[in-house]
């Protein structure tokens, strides 16, 4: 009888084994993605190296030492408005960002496009990312982009295993973009569903590629308007070098008491309109 109970405790106990085994294996698992994930770059951020951060400031101090001195032919004052140069690696990685996803968006369009053009052939979806990578390749020979390194990360996920839903999620949570985790939501629904992938996909890229015509047009568009109020921007300074050169003996007033003010207050307005034209140009679809 003792015999029989032991022998009925064995498959309970091994049982449990093989469960606490896989449990194990899944943390395991779960710490190694959220290790690789840790490596993998952040869209959503842009850090400057010390080089670029050092140069933006030196560029940046003197613009506006030149600027300073131009209006008030002091260099105290011009040093202490030098020290503006210190906001300018804010701009510029601003700059940085937007341009790096924008091209991110754009070559994700094109991925889309190849994903579904082989889908449509009858290849599998793994193999569907693996040519999109050799289609990017065509367009960057050099294969610098961020997709085609990001494409290159999941089909190597693939390679070990991983669900393409796991890896298409990692990939539109850092990417923070609208239309990547819009695509990764739907693909890993019709993925668990059984939907027609081949449809989503198509349908997906089509819709993208209409959002990026649109904001291309809307670049177009204002294009000019941009480059009216850089030119609005730089008459002042145009106008104030040009005086300065042709009768100082004119501007003398504006450098010493009142006109310390009345510059004061100008080049506070100029500031003032640069970021409000920075913030109406900023059209987002």
């Amino acid at each position: 009888m003792k015999r029989s109970q032991s022998s009925a405790l064995i498959p309970k106990r091994n049982r449990r084994e093989r469960v606490a085994k896989e449990r194990k294996g899944d943390r395991q698992a779960e710490s190694a993605a959220a290790a690789r994930t840790n490596t993998l770059p952040d869209y959503s951020v842009y850090h400057l190296s010390m080089g670029q951060r050092t140069g933006c400031i030196i560029v940046g101090g003197l613009l506006f030492f030149f600027i300073g001195y131009l209006f008030y032919h002091h260099v105290i004052l011009s040093l202490l408005l030098s020290a503006g140069g210190l906001i300018v690696p804010r701009f510029w990685r601003q700059f940085m960002l937007k341009r790096r996803r924008n091209t991110l968006n754009l070559h994700f369009k094109q991925a889309l496009y190849s994903l579904s053009s082989s889908l449509s052939a009858g290849r599998s979806v793994e193999n569907g990312f693996r040519d999109a990578v050799q289609d990017l390749l065509l367009l960057d020979p050099g294969g610098n982009s961020d997709l085609i390194f990001e494409l290159k990360v999941i089909v190597s996920r693939l390679e070990y295993g991983e669900p393409i839903e796991l890896a298409l999620q990692d990939f539109a949570r850092r990417a923070g973009m609208e239309d990547i985790s819009n695509f990764a939501d739907v693909f890993s629904t019709c993925k668990r569903t059984g939907g027609d992938l081949v449809e989503v996909v198509r349908r997906t890229s089509s819709i993208i590629g209409e959002k990026l015509d649109i904001q291309q047009e809307i670049s177009v568009m204002i294009a000019q308007k941009r480059f009216e109020s850089k030119a609005l921007l730089a008459a002042p300074f145009l106008l104030l070098l040009f005086m300065n050169m042709t009768s100082p003996d004119y501007m003398e007033p504006m450098y010493s008491g009142a006109g310390i003010v009345i510059s004061t207050v100008a080049l506070t307005a100029l500031g003032g309109c640069f970021l409000w034209i920075n913030k109406m140009m900023n059209i987002k679809v």
